[in-house]
């Protein structure tokens, strides 16, 4: 049938108030784009030394790669991985390693499970479970016998392995609330173990099991070495120094020292953090002398050794190897990635969107960056892991960790300025702002070990001066911030755990105000009681949106004038909000790994992403659009989240 000129403008007018089939076909459309790994690690946690070679485990990657260095040529010469064992978990690395009897062993983490691989045949055997998921094996020595201690967490105990029966069996309770053994040696006779949360070097006898105190520490006891009829242990800004009778206590004033390893002649070598320097102590030395720049800058020392008369090798955590010479100072850096240590994909520290730009992926001592104009990548080293990331003008800011720094990168040559260290035991720093109208960073941060204050330090970007107020919300570390910049107001949030070492003095996470004019808490609220730690906070209009950590995922919205919490909710864990056209979103580890959005309306947005973030979850969105990006698995991804559409499911991650 013909239709008029009028119909058909009539008919085209219908058409065009119809539903938009671009709607629909932005929902079925593959809604998830994985770009492969989002930060490919060389790190490594575990590295022991023996005849020649070398022997490092990977930190991150699943399963962990355990690899083998000849350190003439410094090639990786063969790798194995460790598989999974029959508890549940996975490991994910070991810091645990010993050499003997043929074999190498290694004790890992976040199962702490006992591995061997022996050195003839390659033969890998996984040989005892010392707990369940979320245990350490934070330390392993192997004593004359060939028997192997282990120290682990969290039960705080020391171990005892006999490869030639297959048995284990432990001593007990080391000190009463100890959690970690972080360091053990052996000898003949005695098993030498440090203690983080208490600071105490502990002796226990082989034979009967007897526990001696020999010393007590300043603060946590990370390293521990024998020589002789001594024994040796760093602590904080101490070295101790003791007869293995406990006689003859020596303390002796030290940088923070992260390895040590001991001469045949008694000379003691230990590396310092967080530069990384090489430093000398004799018994009836007052203090430590620094013999050598570091030979990887601002990095961890995970093993030390001297593998010729005059030479010292060191393994870094960030994934490389180096050779000292003593006599002149003269250093070589081999990046074992370079060598041979078959790279993988690791989990994620922190995530930044430049728009149109590039995506930022903070890894562990590196940074992985994807150009989203030409599709290349490119990845550069950095010192330490970036825990969260701030964009102001063309300059990138990393809170790092372990050392508390504030590391300024340029977007278009990836040079790297240090603003310095925040201090006042602020090592983790977990959050970190920029300021537009007072144009400064921003940084809430918790300490290590056995402290509890947190501090909200304001960081100038282009002089690195920091105002830090430690204990702005007493007897808690901060988590996170929110700033509302037109009002001059930063929120904070608290965790009572604090470093984790020590009691807490409070039951009951607090929010508080914070004037940026005055410098001065305006209030402090404890919303719901009995609740120890908020993830993450963000403020949105009038309402302070916040994710608590360790109670099922609670979440709540809190009326900033009345300060009552208007809305209450559960997610699968816990993650990072974030405020995007008007809306409040999170991610959050558990249940596969889901995104929802909280407001205006509470709707689960995805799941089946992975719970492969190593701090908070996170979600980047492109400005205008309602893609995001994130992980998918271990990879990056970039999510279209329109909460218009069906929740994506775990099939839909796939592409």
């Amino acid at each position: 049938m013909r239709r008029s000129p009028v119909a058909a403008v009539i008919l085209a007018a219908a058409v065009l108030v119809l539903p938009q089939p671009a709607r629909a076909a932005a929902c079925d459309s593959p809604r998830v784009e994985r770009f492969g790994a989002a930060s490919v690690t060389g790190a490594i946690v575990g590295a022991a030394v023996h005849d020649g070679r070398a022997y490092v485990v990977s930190r991150g990657q699943k399963p962990p790669v355990l690899a083998e260095i000849d350190l003439g040529t410094r090639q990786v010469t063969r790798s194995v991985t460790l598989p999974d064992a029959p508890a549940v978990g996975a490991a994910e690395g070991a810091w645990a390693t010993a050499v003997s009897g043929g074999k190498v062993y290694a004790g890992t983490y976040p199962v702490p499970d006992l591995y061997s691989v022996d050195l003839a045949s390659g033969e890998v055997r996984h040989l005892y479970s010392f707990g369940g998921n979320g245990g350490y094996v934070w330390s392993l020595a192997a004593a004359p016998d060939g028997k192997l201690y282990a120290g682990t967490y969290p039960d705080g105990r020391v171990w005892e392995y006999d490869p030639a029966t297959g048995k284990a069996r432990n001593f007990g309770i080391i000190a009463a609330g100890e959690r970690y053994v972080r360091a053990v040696a052996a000898d003949a006779t005695h098993v030498y173990a440090g203690l983080l949360d208490k600071g105490k070097l502990m002796a226990v006898d082989r034979r009967t099991g007897a526990v001696r105190e020999l010393a007590h520490g300043p603060t946590g006891i990370g390293v521990v070495a024998e020589h002789g009829d001594r024994v040796l242990a760093a602590s904080g800004s101490t070295l101790i120094d003791v007869r293995k009778d406990g006689a003859d206590l020596r303390t002796v004033a030290a940088p923070q020292l992260d390895a040590l390893t001991v001469t045949e002649d008694g000379t003691v070598y230990g590396t310092s953090r967080p530069d990384g320097a090489v430093h000398r102590y004799r018994t009836g030395d007052a203090a430590t002398t620094k013999v050598a720049a570091p030979p990887s800058p601002d990095d961890e020392t995970r093993r030390l050794a001297v593998t010729a008369p005059g030479t010292l090798t060191g393994f870094s955590g960030s994934g490389g190897m180096w050779r000292l010479d003593l006599a002149t100072g003269a250093a070589e850096f081999t990046d074992l990635i370079d060598a041979g240590l078959p790279a993988g994909a690791e989990r994620v520290q922190s995530m930044l969107l430049v728009p149109n730009r590039a995506v930022y992926v903070g890894g562990h001592f590196s940074m992985e960056v994807r150009d989203l104009r030409t599709g290349g990548q490119r990845r550069f080293r950095v010192p330490g892991e970036p825990k969260d990331l701030v964009r102001r003008g063309d300059k990138i800011y990393a809170a790092i960790y372990p050392s508390g720094q504030i590391l300024e990168i340029d977007l278009h040559t990836d040079r790297q300025r240090s603003l310095g260290y925040l201090g006042h035991d602020q090592q983790r720093p977990w959050d970190i702002e920029y300021d537009p109208v007072r144009d400064r960073l921003l940084v809430a941060s918790a300490p290590l070990g056995a402290r509890l204050n947190g501090a909200l330090s304001i960081v100038d970007p282009d002089t690195g001066e920091k105002d830090v107020y430690q204990g702005v919300i007493p007897g808690q570390s901060l988590m996170s911030l929110s700033l509302d910049a037109g009002r001059g107001i930063v929120y904070l949030g608290g965790d009572v755990l604090g470093g984790g070492g020590t009691p807490p003095t409070k039951t009951t996470a607090s929010l508080a105000a914070f004037d940026l004019t005055t410098r001065k808490v305006l209030w402090q609220k404890d919303p719901i009681p009995n609740f120890r730690t908020f993830q993450d906070i963000k403020v949105h209009g009038n309402q302070l949106y916040a994710v608590y950590k360790r109670n099922s995922g609670t979440w709540i919205a809190l009326d900033l004038t009345t300060r009552a919490i208007t809305r209450q909710g559960t997610l699968s864990g816990y993650g990072e909000l974030t405020v995007h056209r008007g809306r409040v979103f999170t991610s959050a580890f558990f249940g596969g790994g889901t995104a929802y959005q909280l407001a205006p309306q509470f709707k689960q947005l995805a799941t089946g992403l992975g719970d492969d973030w190593y701090t908070n979850p996170q979600l980047h969105f492109e400005p205008g659009s309602w893609n995001a990006w994130a992980l998918a698995g271990r990879d990056l991804a970039r999510l279209n989240l329109d909460p218009a559409c069906p929740p994506l499911t775990p099939s839909a991650t796939q592409g």
